[in-house]
């Protein structure tokens, strides 16, 4: 049998403290702390740090957690298995997306997925802010990323193309740029950290050194500004592809193109038999992204 302390120590994450998980426990905030404190006095190893406002994992404590995590996954499909009911999606799912990203391409395909496994409790937090597994509870995040992190299971979901773009408007008032070199003369559009743009063209990688025309930690800012003429911006297809369509942005220096390292993946702590919540979800996304995303547009090379 599984010790339990393990399960309050896995609850107690999962929850992230001692209070939410007593509550689910129904087990007092005192007879809680006590009992985490003889399982780290028992291995003889700091498992958390605990503060008035958060809980971190030590390294002890992350390597316990995803050890704990795969046997009761485990234990929990064993189950399953006996009572034929191991094809069945069920409980808790928490999944993390980019803001952008969550609302235009995650969002609106998502009561599929509710109609197909309706005993799945979703949970679905958007952010720009890059969201570690472990701190953030999530049993899923989107990320698009050059590296989905160490240490993880990641599912590679679709390729992300990004552009240079502008408003016509813009490209009135200011001109096309007809060379790379143009760009130095114009208004570049990025949020914060994303420059200099790393560019691939036909002599290979180019660096488009400046800053942003605009400072902003928001990368919808910068979109929006693009829109409404601010300025030229590198965006994504995923982003950008239905402005396009509408005539809203045009492309320009289509030689060149944002490097291909950053690609949309499906990120899960590594365990051998994952619930299968979270296998339903990825097959979902797969479904949704493989081998042709939504954003894939007709007529732009």
């Amino acid at each position: 049998m599984m010790d339990p302390d393990h399960e309050l120590f896995v609850c107690v994450v999962d929850e992230g403290g001692l209070a939410a998980a007593g509550r689910r426990l129904h087990i007092s905030p005192a007879m809680m702390s006590k009992r985490l404190a003889r399982l780290e006095e028992r291995l003889g190893a700091k498992l958390v740090h605990r503060t008035t406002r958060r809980l971190a994992l030590t390294p002890a404590g992350e390597r316990l957690h995803a050890d704990l995590r795969g046997i009761l996954a485990a234990l929990d499909e064993a189950e399953r298995r006996v009572s034929g009911a191991s094809a069945v999606a069920s409980g808790p799912l928490r999944i993390t997306a980019p803001t952008s990203f969550g609302r235009m391409h995650l969002a609106p395909y998502l009561p599929r997925f509710i109609d197909a496994h309706p005993k799945v409790e979703l949970s679905i937090d958007l952010s720009d802010d890059f969201s570690d597994l472990i701190e953030s509870r999530a049993d899923l995040a989107i990320r698009i990323t050059a590296d989905p992190g160490p240490g993880l299971t990641a599912c590679q979901l679709a390729a992300n193309r990004r552009i240079l773009c502008a408003a016509p408007a813009y490209l009135e008032r200011f001109d096309v740029p007809e060379t790379i070199a143009d760009l130095k003369n114009h208004r570049l559009l990025a949020a914060e950290g994303q420059m200099p743009w790393r560019l691939v063209g036909p002599k290979g990688p180019v660096a488009v050194e400046g800053r942003s025309h605009v400072r902003t930690n928001s990368s919808e800012l910068v979109r929006e500004l693009a829109l409404a003429g601010g300025g030229i911006a590198l965006r994504s297809l995923w982003d950008i592809s239905a402005a396009l369509d509408r005539g809203d942005v045009r492309q320009i220096l289509p030689d060149y193109e944002g490097s291909t390292d950053v690609s949309l993946f499906a990120v899960q702590l590594p365990q051998q038999n994952p619930p299968a919540a979270i296998t339903a979800f990825i097959d979902f996304l797969v479904t949704l992204y493989v081998p042709k995303p939504p954003w894939d547009r007709i007529g732009l090379p």
